[in-house]
């Protein structure tokens, strides 16, 4: 991780399982979002949210590409809208360009606990603790980013507290859920950051 000097660096190597389809507009500039599928060591895939500037993808003609890789970031949305998710978790890219190296999902994070660590067991009986992780971005931003330890880290990480600054290494992962509604049971998908590494961040706040 030292080698890392960004509070935010995210890393993707996978195959565009979509076409891209505009997502939003800011300051003149569009945005357009695919997902990307990226294999795990086990075969599991991973979908993740790619959303990128429309001159970039501009650039790569996505329908006849093989692999992508992405540089950029891990970023969150507050979806006020009533419908999805309420924190909408996306890959931003900063550079994309075709491969053919292996499949890869590595990110970096230095960011401050904000909610208070909730440390439980699976019904396997294996430990696991759940953290939100505030990442700064530019002009006063940030980024609320939903963060599962497990086993002996998981342990550790329990007994955080709020305002703890941390550095972690780990994956994007995406995993499917069931939400009862008042029209039934309706699939979704959530989107978390699967911690492989973690301690304390005793270096000057970016």
């Amino acid at each position: 991780m030292d080698m890392i000097p960004e509070s935010n660096y995210l890393q993707l190597c996978g195959t565009p399982a979509g076409a891209p389809v505009w997502s939003h507009s800011s300051r003149g500039v569009e945005f357009w979002r695919f997902p990307l599928s990226v294999r795990r060591l086990s075969g599991t895939a991973d979908l993740l949210n790619v959303v990128a500037r429309r001159r970039l993808l501009d650039t790569l003609a996505l329908q006849d590409a093989g692999k992508l890789q992405l540089v950029g970031e891990l970023r969150s949305f507050n979806n006020r809208s009533g419908s999805g998710a309420k924190l909408v978790i996306s890959a931003f890219a900063r550079e994309l360009r075709f491969t053919d190296a292996e499949d890869e999902n590595r990110l970096f994070l230095r960011g401050t606990l904000c909610k208070p660590p909730t440390l439980r067991q699976t019904p396997l009986g294996r430990d696991i603790c759940d953290l939100m992780l505030a990442v700064n971005r530019p002009y006063g931003r940030s980024d609320y980013l939903p963060c599962i330890c497990w086993g002996s880290l998981a342990r550790q990480a329990g007994r955080w507290q709020v305002g703890d600054r941390l550095r972690l290494e780990g994956r994007v992962q995406s995993r499917r859920y069931l939400k009862n509604t008042e029209s039934g049971p309706i699939e979704r998908t959530a989107y978390e950051v699967s911690v492989l590494t973690a301690s304390p961040d005793e270096s000057p706040p970016p």
